[in-house]
């Protein structure tokens, strides 16, 4: 069962990998991809409570994959989430007139402030100390405090930030019980 919740963590990573290709995504957009990867994290959750606590190289290959997967596959998971909970995205250009920069909403580097995020979150809870989620909750509002005034801002923040820090958790779930 070891074995097989490993493997479903690497499938899960390459799902995701996969669903940045724009020709593997289809007209439903990176959205359609966190139906495999939930279903995929829900499988590799019921093999992990199976397994018994992992060892050697196991063990390593269970700390890489989880903070691989907690960190790499939450987008299409938090873009589905934003599309069912019809978080409006406007673009700055529609909110600061012509000439203005356009984005995919107010809070920019999104994607890459959620890779971290999730990693630190997964690393936090393999390590055993789950203050450290609270610390970079904390990083993470204390720098976006000020854009949170932007239209629709801190809507998609909370969303976003409630659905990477509980996926990320999810994951780590994983890991904690293969290395239990």
């Amino acid at each position: 069962m070891t074995a097989a919740a490993l493997t479903l963590l690497a499938a899960m990573v390459v799902v995701a990998a996969a669903g940045r290709i724009p020709v593997l995504r289809g007209p439903w957009g990176v959205s359609v991809i966190s139906v495999p990867v939930t279903g995929l994290l829900a499988a590799a959750a019921l093999c992990a409570r199976a397994a018994g606590p992992v060892s050697g190289a196991a063990q390593a290959a269970a700390y890489v994959l989880v903070v691989l997967a907690a960190a790499l596959c939450a987008d299409p998971v938090v873009r589905a989430v934003f599309t069912v909970g019809i978080v409006r995205r406007r673009s700055r250009a529609a909110t600061e007139g012509p000439g203005a920069e356009t984005g995919s909403g107010p809070l920019r580097g999104g994607l890459t402030i959620g890779v971290l995020e999730r990693t630190a979150v997964a690393v936090s809870v393999l390590a055993g100390w789950p203050g450290g989620i609270a610390v970079v909750m904390a990083v993470k509002g204390l720098a976006r405090y000020p854009e949170l005034r932007e239209p629709d801002a801190a809507e998609q923040f909370i969303i976003g930030t409630f659905t990477s820090v509980l996926f990320s958790l999810a994951v780590a779930g994983v890991g904690f019980l293969l290395l239990r």
